[in-house]
């Protein structure tokens, strides 16, 4: 692991340097006032590396030419909504998310300019920041609540990252437990640390469960400070993620359910957070405030997304898949997230107008990471699951209420799903799933939801997808398929003695 703790130990500082950008919207000190142990001493002064965290995971990072795309967790939702079948690329343009969106990147695992080097590298720098604040509990002073709010965040952040990675580089959670996943660290590591091997998915899991119980644990009873933190709420929302990976669907409901009953966001109107660039907006839980000099120009979320910008996203549209947009009723507020009339449709898929500059001539605009809609899905789906079929449905029309005046939901029922995406059965489950893909497109990563539920899908031209993208001859259409399955990346296996490369390696191919 030599080469990538090196970067990674270099990560905590490298934090807290990012950090003094953040003083105008989180009120830090300025980081050249600590030194390096001062910064955990107590919890006050943890908040100046807490904060530096967050700064990264928005931020252009990528140690080599990959920043253009790699602006940390909207990059990464962008990366998981290119991949699957309902955010259409209307073109190579240049090049950004590309190879995602055509699965070309998984025997590119020995360069340091490709996904699978990019994803590891930063997740585990999260992993390993959110160690060296753990390993402090027993030191740092502040009363109980100040400590608990520094440690129930990088609880959270840790069992995000290992969430992450775990749908990056293993398949899904459910049928998989005892498959090779990736190696765990919960000790803050240095220069000599021995490599740890691959981890089971459950024993990854596992150690997921524990974190994000923990930190929902730390942060009950806590004020957050900024937007951008991980507060009760936020933590509870991770929790009902996860758990719907798991198919844990009492933890799901009870977890998403807690979540709407303590946050103070609402289900806002369409017209309330528009352009989805502000955190501002009543709906959301969890978000970067993005502010003057913080903009990634472009290496961010808007330039691969806005058009009108005449940047990434006029040369590289991105669009909603014909065939999902028609699932909207006619009076269904979101129809204004695209536009079927855009004069440089291509293909058949409608132009996305969900995604916009705050400011364009400043580059600005929020990422929104969570927002009070998605509990309000999951909770549906969890009584769905559970056999409440009255209670899915009540769920359900709380948001759907907010979008469409014409809508019902009154006459389904059951949990019949097809083995494709696109074999509709027309039951409550297909129907909240639908709605889910209507509502958070673009936000969360399609292909985790496609891996979870164990489809296949496939790209039509009558969909509107290009010819060049129609994943023609691959496994697309197979749930267990090792398509979208990472490579780990060469570094790993170089710097770690617990790995061995001809065993421990993801396969190249779709098939293993």
């Amino acid at each position: 692991m030599k080469k990538i703790y090196k970067y990674m130990i270099v990560g905590l500082m490298a934090c807290t340097t990012l950090s003094s950008c953040l003083e105008s919207s989180l009120d830090t000190n300025p980081t050249d006032s600590m030194s390096g142990t001062g910064l955990l001493a107590n919890a006050n002064a943890a908040l100046v590396p807490l904060n530096g965290l967050y700064r990264s995971m928005y931020s252009a990072w990528s140690p080599t030419d990959n920043t253009h795309q790699c602006f940390g967790i909207s990059a990464y939702n962008l990366m998981a909504d290119v991949m699957g079948e309902d955010m259409i690329m209307s073109a190579m343009g240049s090049g950004w998310f590309w190879y995602d969106c055509l699965y070309n990147v998984k025997s590119r695992y020995t360069a340091t300019t490709w996904r699978s080097y990019d994803l590891w590298n930063c997740y585990y720098t999260w992993i390993s920041n959110a160690n060296y604040i753990l390993a402090a509990e027993e030191t740092m002073a502040g009363t109980e609540t100040e400590v608990n709010y520094i440690m129930g965040q990088a609880y959270a952040i840790r069992a995000y990252s290992y969430f992450m990675l775990a749908q990056s580089f293993a398949r899904t959670y459910k049928g998989h437990e005892g498959e090779p996943c990736c190696p765990i660290y919960v000790e803050p590591t240095v220069a000599g640390t021995e490599g740890k091997p691959r981890s089971t998915v459950q024993e990854t899991y596992d150690q997921i469960v524990s974190d994000i119980s923990k930190a929902v644990e730390r942060l009950n009873g806590t004020t957050r400070k900024h937007i951008s933190h991980i507060d009760y709420t936020t933590a509870l929302g991770m929790q009902a993620r996860i758990a719907l990976v798991m198919e844990d669907w009492a933890t799901a409901k009870k977890s998403s359910e807690e979540a709407i009953a303590a946050s103070k966001c609402t289900i806002a109107k369409v017209s309330e957070f528009k352009g989805l660039n502000s955190v501002s907006a009543p709906n959301v839980m969890w978000g970067a405030e993005i502010i003057s000099d913080q903009s990634g120009m472009y290496a961010g979320l808007f330039t691969h997304m806005d058009a009108d910008a005449d940047k990434y996203g006029a040369k590289a549209r991105k669009q909603i898949n014909k065939e999902l947009y028609e699932k909207m009723g006619t009076t269904d507020d979101r129809l204004v997230w695209w536009n079927p009339e855009d004069a440089n449709n291509k293909n058949g898929g409608f132009q996305q107008e969900k995604f916009k500059f705050s400011d364009i001539q400043t580059w600005m605009g929020d990422y929104i990471w969570m927002r009070i809609e998605e509990m309000y899905l999951i909770a549906a789906e969890a009584e769905c699951r559970l056999g409440n079929d009255a209670g899915a449905r009540e769920y359900l029309m709380d948001l759907m209420s907010k979008r469409d005046a014409s809508y019902s939901c009154a006459q389904k029922s059951g949990t019949a799903m097809g083995k494709l995406t696109s074999d509709y059965t027309g039951s409550l489950l297909e129907e909240i799933i639908t709605q889910r893909r209507i509502e958070l497109w673009g936000e969360f990563g399609r292909i985790y939801d496609i891996r979870r539920l164990k489809q296949g899908f496939k790209r039509t031209t009558e969909m509107g997808w290009p010819t060049d993208a129609l994943l023609v001859n691959r496994n697309a259409n197979d749930p267990e398929s090792y398509m979208w399955v990472l490579t780990i990346p060469q570094t790993e296996f170089d710097g770690n003695a617990s790995l061995d490369q001809t065993k421990d390696q993801n396969p190249v191919g779709d098939t293993k």
